[in-house]
């Protein structure tokens, strides 16, 4: 997509950069789109007679409901301050299915993050993440960078997996007390802080599926919530 000794090009060789996108959409992945976001400061508003705002919440282009996802890389090539209004972003969200648009009128949800960074600093997120630029009230012009990818063929075990041990045994996580050593099953039944104690029960399973998915392992589980359903089915 880029030519060579381009600056992008460069930027997508880079070891680690490379490592990372083989790692979420494996070999040979297929360019989707690149767009450059510019967020301009209150002077360029109030010179234009604009409105200075933040992008509304949405989630990308979510056109396919199925487990694969596309990722999305977003190069800062300046820092950015908190005033800057980097990209704001919900962590966990990306499970989370919506009509792109139909989240705009959420402006603030707990636990999301702001992107205040250094130059030259690149996020990779999921596509599915809901995200929206922050409003600028600093002096500079923001600018940032986002590449999208898809995945030409199949995502699972695309990612070094030497550390992980096969699951001979569920290790209940949920009902236990007091600190728990590192593990698969701790990370996906930690809820994030806009999880309530409903609904979010769906994005723990959906998380188990989502892993089945990425390691080709059907019959994995944490804490048995995809076991209860495979147990009800078979009843």
């Amino acid at each position: 997509a880029y030519p060579e000794g381009s600056a992008l090009k460069r930027l997508l060789d880079l070891p680690l950069v490379a490592g990372a996108i083989r790692s979420l959409v494996g070999e040979d992945p297929v360019f989707d789109h690149h767009f450059l976001h510019v967020t301009f400061p209150p002077a360029y508003h109030e010179a234009s007679g604009g409105e200075n705002v933040s992008q509304h919440y949405h989630q990308d282009s979510t056109i396919d409901p199925r487990r694969a996802f596309d990722i999305q890389i977003m190069y800062y090539p300046h820092a950015v301050t908190r005033e800057m209004g980097g990209t704001r972003f919900l962590p966990g969200s990306h499970l989370r299915k919506v009509s792109e648009a139909a989240i705009a009128r959420y402006q603030n949800i707990r636990g999301q993050q702001h992107m205040v960074c250094e130059g030259g600093t690149l996020l990779f997120l999921h596509s599915g993440i809901w995200h929206g630029g922050g409003v600028n009230v600093s002096d500079r012009t923001r600018t940032m960078f986002k590449v999208r990818i898809n995945p030409s063929r199949s995502q699972v075990r695309q990612f070094d997996v030497s550390t992980l041990k096969p699951q001979e045994t569920q290790r209940p996580i949920f009902y236990l007390k007091g600190p728990l050593p590192p593990s698969v099953e701790q990370i996906l039944m930690t809820p994030e802080p806009w999880h309530e104690n409903d609904t979010s029960r769906l994005e723990l399973l959906n998380r188990v599926k989502l892993w089945r998915y990425l390691t080709g392992d059907p019959d994995y589980d944490a804490d048995y919530w995809a076991t209860r359903l495979e147990t009800l089915a078979d009843a």
